[in-house]
């Protein structure tokens, strides 16, 4: 096999059938612990570990999930250069040949990294070194730039360093909890879920400061449905409150610098700005003020604005004021999107930031760290971030661009320009699991990496706790860990004794090692303790949380009134409102939101494959208030087409009084692989912040209208679909595919339209029903008695129960045409707990005949709602329902 003896080429032997091994869920940066046993056979069991301090056994939805998506459709298995498979020396020399001569040609700047949350901390840490310490320049950025980069930014102002000060075990030791741009439920079910144990048990309350209403907010003492952008606003009024009122901590204020310009902010600002009645303000004003124990959780619907970091600073402005931070059951609490996350922070995986949280720009840090790494030169200057990095990319500035487990091409803002510039760069490499994203198929090389469950190495969540990743199963193919191409890549460019690792421990030990340095500079990450581990230790190393030195393991930070500043003091930053980059006007009288969904991870290049996962929300949609949704003549299910000054998309109507007047929402998630129509940053202006650089994700303008489809349609298929209508969206079924359809054009043949859609051969027997006063049809198409697919096309939106139609494929069913099942048969209908497959008629039902009354109860009858627990506002919503149309008949 090409390549096979190079140093560290050889993947990490799987763990025997049958040996459960503690590793760590790759979603989001909760952090969760799992119990992973291979069954020899390529498939997985997965179940939660009860001794993980971050879960403590739980699952959510996705992570429950995590079996049904390792299998290997799909996967890379060889490189791939120029779209024809070659060997591993083949493509590592041409990668290290045209960064060397794009560098010696056009200078280091003209080179650059897009890395990845997704990212082990091993592998961070030897794409940053190789990137800041040999190729020379400060190009490297992450796709955590568009998740949490304005919570940095706000930390580093305050404090002094990037430092997350508290703990999960505040959620639970709180008297208050404040979450803010952050639907927990749906986005950190298993912190949610701690949450609710803990006000189950000591009456903890909760506020949620959201624009829309989530599913966040079923559990809520208060909503405050603010303007986008009125987080300022709600702060400041706090925080003048807090003076007005006598409640600020008058000695830990003198721990801290420029309260009096805050304050004075603060009391110039307008309340009205926020969006709310200035009474519910004060009434959550009051709330904070009576509660000594006060946590707020903020995410990305705070960062992700061209004023995010003044909007973390004004929520810091409070804690700090208050001295409630630091301590058990007090502080700010910046929630993130992905499992590594934070080590990218911690390596310096950011483009303005050096490793070990030391400082780009300080020229003692650069010495250290160039002296210890035997670099020829660290830069003294940051590098670009991720939407000036694509901006240069797409005019000639950067010519080499390397992009590793992420998917720009759809999750950047502006995407559409982004995918142009990545397809008009002179080398784009992309190192990923599978060749099937948007991004990958722009690539000149493409490097198969190994997945989760095949590689091994550390994460660190959003509570500072280190986790061990293991391996479970052999990678596929030539398949590699991501940190062995990159030291190869070094190696091959000439830095051989800077990369000759051989394993991730080795790796760790260095830069445990470093993190000493930064401990001798006064700084807050340190895990020197960890740089003497062996192979073995590494190997067992259980979570902790840093830092880890021979005098302090874990706690928290800033409750003795210590910051990293020179003089050891925090900073007030003293903030005003700034409203959104884009304004709206009659052209574009929309503000668009988006955001996750419950079941479906980033682009979903994993949790697709999870049949389960795609039932609940099948394809993207637009939520839009009944109101708005009158006005433009739009019903339930109609699909609409959003248009933006930066792009278009085409989604599924979804009318709920959970959005404000004149704002929309739709998830991120869908791609040209899944609903080519519905890449929702493609709407998404390039406006960032200007300390952070994180783009505005949330408050794009856009205008709304009804499409004028000549036909809807829904299919199901056993094998793949040859999808080429103006709008698809795809969906995995336990049976095979289900897809959402429409034209624009009449069809005349729907015969000849189902076989190529579905892709049957000539041979398949057609059952056909149409009505063309109606303007329907019903396809069915056979191999023998076996059910190859069937399309279902209308006027309108295809009213079948589709759930159930997506249960048939591969079966003999004759009576698919009727779209229901047969009188005798039970309808699930859609699914609304993922965990336990159990769908919305289920309940009803056992509402109905049973006489359940509680969602407790619901659970008890169902398993509905007793895992991850996210499904329980909806589960909730069901019951009301059910009741208030029982009370009026």
């Amino acid at each position: 096999m090409d390549g096979a003896a190079l140093p560290g080429s050889t993947p990490a032997p799987a763990a025997h059938a049958g040996t459960e091994v503690r590793s760590t869920c790759p979603y989001c940066g909760v952090g969760c612990g799992v119990l992973l046993t291979a069954d020899g056979q390529g498939g997985l069991a997965v179940r939660g570990d009860p001794d993980h301090p971050a879960n403590r056994g739980r699952l959510c939805s996705k992570g429950s999930a995590l079996a049904e998506t390792v299998g290997l459709s799909g996967r890379l298995r060889a490189p791939v250069v120029n779209g024809a498979e070659a060997g591993w020396d083949e493509a590592l020399q041409l990668v290290a040949d045209r960064f060397r001569d794009t560098i010696a040609e056009h200078g280091p700047d003209a080179a650059a990294f897009y890395v990845s949350g997704q990212l082990l901390t091993e592998d961070y840490y030897v794409a940053n070194k190789l990137m800041k310490g040999f190729i020379g320049s400060a190009n490297i950025d992450t796709n955590s730039r568009l998740c949490m980069a304005s919570s940095v930014a706000g930390h580093k102002r305050a404090f002094g360093t990037d430092t997350v000060p508290g703990t999960y075990e505040d959620l639970e030791q709180a008297d208050l909890v404040v979450l803010v741009g952050s639907n927990l439920a749906w986005c950190h079910p298993v912190l949610y879920q701690r949450l609710l144990a803990a006000r189950a048990e000591r009456g903890t309350k909760i506020v949620v400061i959201d624009p829309r209403r989530t599913a966040s907010c079923d559990q809520a003492e208060m909503h405050l449905a603010i303007a986008p952008g009125g987080d300022v606003p709600v702060f400041n009024r706090l925080l003048a409150r807090l003076y007005e009122g006598g409640a600020l901590d008058k000695e830990f204020l003198a721990r801290t610098n420029g309260f009096d310009d805050a304050l004075r902010a603060a009391l110039t600002s307008d309340p009205d700005l926020a969006g709310v009645p200035v009474a519910q303000l004060d009434a959550f004003c009051d709330l904070w003020m009576q509660h000594d124990k006060v946590v707020t959780i903020y995410s990305q619907g705070v960062n992700q604005s061209t004023s995010g970091s003044d909007k973390v600073n004004a929520i810091l402005n409070c804690h700090l004021a208050t001295g409630r931070i630091g301590t058990p059951g007090c502080g700010p609490f910046s929630v993130t999107g992905q499992p590594n996350a934070m080590g990218g922070r911690e390596v310096g995986g950011l483009a303005n930031m050096l490793a070990c949280h030391l400082d780009l720009e300080n020229p003692d840090h650069r010495s250290a760290v160039r002296e210890f790494w035997g670099a020829p030169s660290v830069p003294d200057a940051p590098g670009k971030k991720a939407v000036e990095m694509f901006r240069a990319v797409g005019d000639g500035r950067i010519k080499a661009l390397w992009i590793i487990h992420t998917n720009p091409a759809v999750t950047m803002p502006d995407a559409d320009a982004v995918r142009a510039a990545i397809q008009g760069c002179d080398f784009v490499v992309v190192s990923d699991i599978t060749g099937a994203t948007d991004t990958a198929r722009l690539a000149d090389v493409l490097l198969p990496a190994s997945a989760w469950a095949e590689k091994d190495g550390t994460v660190t969540n959003s509570d500072r706790t280190i986790s061990r990743q293991r391996s479970v199963l052999p990678a596929p193919g030539t398949a590699r860990p991501d940190w062995d191409i990159l030291a190869e890549v070094g190696r091959r460019m000439g830095w051989g004794t800077a990369f000759d690792y051989e394993t991730p421990a080795e790796i760790f030990r260095e830069y445990a090692a470093l993190s000493g340095i930064t401990g001798q500079f006064g700084r807050d990450f340190d895990i020197s303790a960890l740089s003497d581990l062996d192979d073995a230790g590494y190997d067992a190393l259980s979570p902790a949380r840093w830092p880890l030195t021979p005098t302090r393991q874990g706690g928290r930070f800033f409750g003795d009134g210590q910051f990293f500043h020179p003089d050891g003091k925090a900073r007030f930053i003293p903030v005003t409102h700034r409203p959104p980059a884009a304004r709206t006007d009659r052209r574009y009288p929309f503000r668009l939101n988006t955001g996750r969904i419950r079941d479906q991870w980033h682009t979903m290049t994993r949790t697709a494959l999870s049949p389960r996962l795609s039932a609940h929300l099948a394809e993207p949609y637009l939520d839009i208030h009944p109101a708005d949704a009158a006005e433009l003549g739009v019903s339930p299910a109609d699909l609409v087409q959003v248009h933006s000054p930066a792009g278009q998309a085409i989604l599924r109507a979804r009318i709920t009084d959970a959005q404000r007047r004149g704002e929309v929402f739709a998830p991120m998630h869908w791609t040209g692989e899944t609903a080519p129509s519905a890449r929702i940053d493609a709407l998404v202006p390039g406006e960032t912040d200007p300390v952070s650089g994180q783009p505005e994700s949330k408050a794009a303008v856009v205008r709304v209208t009804r499409l004028a489809a000549a036909w809807y349609g829904f299919a199901v298929s056993s094998a793949p679909m040859a999808l080429d209508t103006p709008y698809w969206a795809l969906a995995r079924t336990g049976a095979g595919y289900r897809a959402e359809l429409a034209g624009l054009d009449p069809v005349e043949d729907w015969e000849d339209t189902a076989r190529r859609l579905l892709n049957a051969p000539d041979s398949a027997r057609a059952m056909i029903v149409t009505d063309p006063g109606r303007g329907s049809a019903r396809v069915a198409l056979f191999d023998g008695d076996r059910l190859i697919g069937a399309l279902f096309v209308a006027r309108e939106p295809v009213a079948v129960m589709r759930d159930y139609l997506a249960t048939l494929p591969g079966s003999e069913e004759p009576g698919v045409l009727s779209g229901r099942p047969a009188g005798d048969r039970p309808d699930p209908g859609p699914i609304l707990c993922s965990c336990f497959g159990v769908g919305v008629n289920t309940i009803v039902t056992a509402i109905e005949t049973q006489g359940l009354a509680t969602v407790g109860a619901i659970g008890e009858a169902l398993q509905a709602g007793t895992n991850c627990g996210s499904c329980r506002p909806e589960i909730a919503a069901i019951l009301a329902r059910v009741h208030q149309q029982e009370a009026a008949e």
